[in-house]
């Protein structure tokens, strides 16, 4: 890829347009690190001041109750009490929360301590929690976003692609919110009745704050992840850098795996055409998109060449965080389950009843194989469930790895249904970047340019700031 630096004259985006403006480290935003807390704790290392009664660092807890929270400190000491409490660090502090939740719902959920740079706001809400809000730069945001989306190690070209992808999709995620208000993610829903519910997820449903601070927007982790290196080499030589199509910063979407192709923005979400995020086959030779029960189950079935159909354990050690690690099968993948097991999940998953379970059809997929329509058939009840993300929501006590799948039925000798399996491909909604096939191209020498163009077709590369 060319070097970046004064290839665009500085520009910053406006309701979707850009317009020359100097910005010295991008917009400054706000994280939701924690939400729906009753209470929290931490230490704040360095000089961090509150609005209204100064100084205080060490150890710190917060409580909330009938919408007031209260600020203590290490000796349990009363600091403050108000429905919003702010800390604006020095220059060197840093705060560190206890016990943060990340990978949630996911099959890799834990918690874990986390450390951030910048402001710390605590803010209640009406149902007598409180969401625990970082201030930051978007350019500091972001070093923690690669380094928590993907290792350091990874090659340096991933790491610029990382960076350039994450600074889009967060501009772009502001615009949206501003365009479209504040919806919440049940609104976001095309249809929720007795027979069908079409569900999907956008980052609008987040009212206090910009972002959340894992999968459901990007991962961020704090400071402790982010290693000396190439991580700033690669957020510095993209300073300010983005994807664009048609003078828009581009929405730029990703996940871990497409397996083998990747897929159609309304198939995971609202149906509408976004020509970038469209199906290709993420290999050298070109794949014919899923379109029949045979070709999917023929597709899935199969281990085709693909960019993230790959068993090279250095550099996935060098790209996926430990937890993902844990994850071996994510291009073909095989989960099984008895049938009573399956009612379980969905009754708990769902909310319905299904009573004996009888079938799983797809009725609509995407170019990847991924479903965006599946029906749903019991004794009881038969349901039409959507989009990508809810389907995958329902057949799992977290998610399973992505709604490209087959399902057998595995009968007894009763002529019922004694276990359900199911043969998948990829792990993700597939849709934008491949992660692990983009981390195989740079190791093959392909530069951020040409990795950002082959999952994003028809964009181009513009410098904001």
């Amino acid at each position: 890829m060319k070097d970046l630096t004064g290839l665009y004259f500085p520009v910053i985006i406006f309701s979707g347009e850009f317009h020359t403006r100097q910005m010295d480290n991008g917009p400054k935003i706000a994280i939701g690190i924690m939400d729906r807390q009753v209470g929290v704790s931490g230490r704040l290392d360095g000089a961090f001041h509150g609005d209204g009664f100064g100084r205080i660092s060490g150890g710190f807890s917060a409580k909330t109750s009938g919408g007031t929270i209260t600020l203590y400190d290490e000796d349990n000491q009363t600091i403050a009490r108000s429905p919003s409490i702010r800390l604006r660090s020095g220059s060197d502090s840093t705060f560190t929360l206890s016990h943060v939740t990340i990978g949630i719902s996911f099959h890799w959920e834990r918690t874990e301590n986390q450390t951030f740079h910048g402001d710390i706001v605590l803010r209640s809400r009406d149902d007598g929690t409180m969401a625990v809000i970082n201030e930051i730069s978007l350019e500091d945001y972001l070093r923690s976003v690669i380094s928590s989306e993907i290792r350091s190690t990874a090659p340096l070209e991933l790491l610029k692609t990382h960076a350039i992808m994450s600074r889009s999709w967060l501009l772009s995620a502001l615009d949206r919110k501003r365009d479209a208000g504040k919806r919440s993610a049940t609104a976001a829903g095309a249809a929720a009745s007795e027979d069908e519910v079409v569900r999907w997820y956008e980052q609008e449903d987040h009212d206090i704050y910009d972002v959340c601070a894992d999968d459901h927007c990007q991962r961020y982790q704090g400071i402790t992840k982010i290693a000396s290196g190439d991580t700033e080499t690669a957020i510095r030589e993209t300073a300010g850098t983005v994807i664009t199509y048609r003078n828009k910063v581009c929405d730029a979407r990703y996940y871990k795996a497409c397996g083998g192709i990747t897929e159609n923005f309304a198939t995971a979400w609202d149906d509408r055409e976004i020509p970038y995020l469209t199906g290709i086959s993420d290999a050298s030779v070109t794949y014919q998109p899923v379109r029949t029960e045979e070709e999917a189950i023929g597709w899935i079935l199969s281990k085709p060449e693909a960019y993230c159909n790959t068993d090279d354990t250095d550099l996935l050690s060098k790209l996926l965080p430990d937890f993902d690690r844990e994850t071996k099968d994510f291009f073909r993948w095989k989960v099984e389950y008895t049938r009573e097991e399956l009612e379980e999940i969905l009754l708990e998953k769902s909310g319905f009843d299904f009573g004996t379970l009888i079938g799983i059809t797809p009725l609509r997929r995407g170019p990847s194989g991924r479903i965006s329509r599946l029906k749903v058939a019991g004794s009881k009840r038969t349901v039409i469930v959507g989009k990508e993300l809810e389907i995958r929501r329902w057949l799992s006590r977290s998610h399973l790895q992505s709604s490209a799948f087959i399902v057998t039925a595995k009968g007894n000798p009763r002529g019922g249904v004694e276990r359900f399996i199911f043969h998948g491909a990829g792990w993700g909604h597939g849709v934008g970047l491949c992660q692990i096939g983009a981390a195989v191209m740079a190791s093959k020498g392909f530069d951020a340019g040409q990795i950002l163009t082959h999952y994003f077709p028809g964009v181009e590369l513009r410098r904001l700031y």
